[in-house]
């Protein structure tokens, strides 16, 4: 569905796995990032690449978990034949837990043994009459965390520990007596979806100021633009008066327009590049939050929100306008012109 052509590569637009998170938000394959390599910046904003490897740590868990979802989505409604993954019958329902698809008498005894873990099964005639969406609504948000410790690796994380910043299991909480305070993990998930949510909401209203930075600077860029027509229309108007005694003053002063229109074209080029990028920035972070806040897992959440939250932060600190030296309007030129 169009909805989620955000999930694709944002440099080549295709659907490709291990998908990397830039520091600036945006989203690129391993191919796109290797092409990258030797120039070490987003090819979207420009962004330095702070890795030396030119591939970043971060994984974009949530497009990669979204494709994942919608690839078995495909093959449902695709027509192809689907089989229980344990008697390799037909394949009537899908739970998104288990991830395998179940025929009737399996699905059964999945039913009878798995009704306490919460495993949500859906008919696959249900899921090929529904949209994507309704797919993800049954699937999304259904997964539970693991705790972290091998040993404990079948219990469902529950608490999280404040004082080392991760999830654990009520096992590890008991036994631990480091750990402390506690909160209900569901009450930490929401509070960071919260605070990334605020954070976009705080970026936008910093958003309008690099909007009106970059509307003034394209402003500027005209009014240079006209002051350098003007003025050389008005150079030759003199200079003709006075051919051939004042050629060598009429080349000087057409050398002095050029220089500062050149001048001028690389401040404000330097100021819209950044602008532009600062603001490609901030789109991307603006789309994964909206994306997180409809799609992602809590897993997604606890693993990718400080990294996001990072990056956030740092735009917020970015100036609206930056250093640089204004244009001059051809004073000196209209000063040796009063001259002649």
């Amino acid at each position: 569905e169009d909805d989620f052509q955000f999930i694709f590569c944002e440099g080549c637009r295709k659907e490709l796995p291990n998908l990397k998170l830039l520091t600036c938000l945006h989203t690129l394959c391993l191919d796109c990032l290797s092409e990258n390599k030797p120039i070490g910046q987003c090819p979207l904003c420009r962004t330095a690449i702070p890795q030396a490897s030119g591939i970043p740590d971060m994984d974009n868990l949530l497009f990669t978990n979204l494709q994942a979802r919608l690839e078995i989505y495909k093959k449902i409604v695709g027509g192809v034949d689907l089989f229980c993954n344990n008697c390799k019958k037909a394949g009537e329902f899908w739970c998104s837990e288990c991830k395998e698809f179940l025929c009737t008498r399996c699905f059964e005894a999945h039913q009878r043994y798995l009704k306490m873990e919460s495993h949500k099964t859906m008919r696959v005639i249900d899921i090929r009459a529904g949209s994507f969406k309704d797919f993800l609504k049954g699937t999304g948000r259904t997964s539970n965390l693991s705790c972290s410790n091998p040993a404990h690796k079948s219990q469902i994380v529950s608490i999280y520990c404040k004082k080392c910043k991760r999830a654990l299991c009520c096992s590890c909480a008991l036994l631990d007596s480091h750990h402390a305070p506690f909160c209900d993990i569901r009450s930490e998930t929401q509070r960071r979806q919260e605070e990334l949510g605020t954070l976009s909401r705080e970026l936008k209203q910093k958003r309008s100021g690099f909007e009106a930075t970059y509307a003034g600077l394209k402003d500027e860029a005209a009014r240079l633009e006209r002051a350098q027509r003007e003025t050389r229309e008005l150079i030759r108007q003199r200079v003709e008066q006075l051919v051939g005694l004042i050629r060598r003053e009429e080349e000087e002063l057409l050398g002095l327009v050029e220089a500062g229109q050149e001048q001028g074209h690389r401040e404000l080029s330097r100021e819209l590049e950044r602008v532009e990028g600062v603001l490609r920035r901030m789109e991307a972070g603006e789309r994964l939050v909206e994306k997180m806040n409809l799609y992602a897992t809590e897993q997604e959440v606890m693993d990718m929100q400080p990294f996001i939250k990072d990056s956030l932060e740092e735009l917020q600190q970015l100036p609206v306008a930056g250093d640089r030296t204004q244009p001059g309007d051809f004073v000196e030129c209209r000063a040796r012109l009063q001259a002649l």
